[in-house]
């Protein structure tokens, strides 16, 4: 028997016909985002998130207090070791916190002070958020690139696979 290797080149679906002899198996084939992160539109706490065509988040307001801003839940897609990098907007920082399934926090959260960490045992989601880091906040406009990924190496920055999550406040 041969092993047969596939890789894939960017996100989607297709599939892959084996034959064999008189056998033929059509198999289909996912290729996922290397960006684990899930977001959507997202309003509250006087910033508004929608979703560029690349994928990016486009955020604007004036948060209503330091520490305040958007954040969103969803099931964590990995166990292991990773990376968390990005590009940010002056006075604003991100942060992704591991819940367990009472919804409490399990370790540190994750930032780009600290950006390589192992997601801990129990961890049943992740909690992404985008908080003012200004005490006075000031009117932001820009772009964020946030990207998790398995491992320890920061690639290129890669829409994830889920833009349509929708957000709520971080209070």
């Amino acid at each position: 028997m041969g092993a047969l290797s596939i890789t894939g080149i960017k996100p989607g679906s297709t599939s892959l016909k084996l034959t064999a002899g008189k056998i033929t198996k059509t198999v289909p084939i996912t290729v996922l985002s290397r960006n684990l992160l899930s977001y959507g539109p997202a309003e509250g706490n006087g910033l508004t998130a929608t979703v560029n065509t690349d994928g990016s988040l486009h955020v604007t307001g004036t948060a209503t207090g330091q520490w305040r801003g958007l954040s969103w839940t969803f099931p964590c897609p990995v166990q292991g070791t990773v990376k968390l990098s990005g590009t940010s907007i002056a006075g604003l920082s991100f942060n992704i916190k591991c819940l367990d399934a009472k919804g409490q926090q399990l370790g540190d959260q994750m930032n780009l002070g600290n950006s390589v960490m192992a997601i801990p045992a129990g961890t049943v989601s992740l909690f992404l958020n985008i908080i003012s880091s200004e005490a006075t906040p000031t009117a932001k406009d820009g772009d964020l690139r946030i990207q998790l990924e398995s491992g320890t190496t920061a690639h290129d920055w890669m829409r994830p696979d889920n833009t349509s999550l929708r957000g709520g406040v971080m209070n």
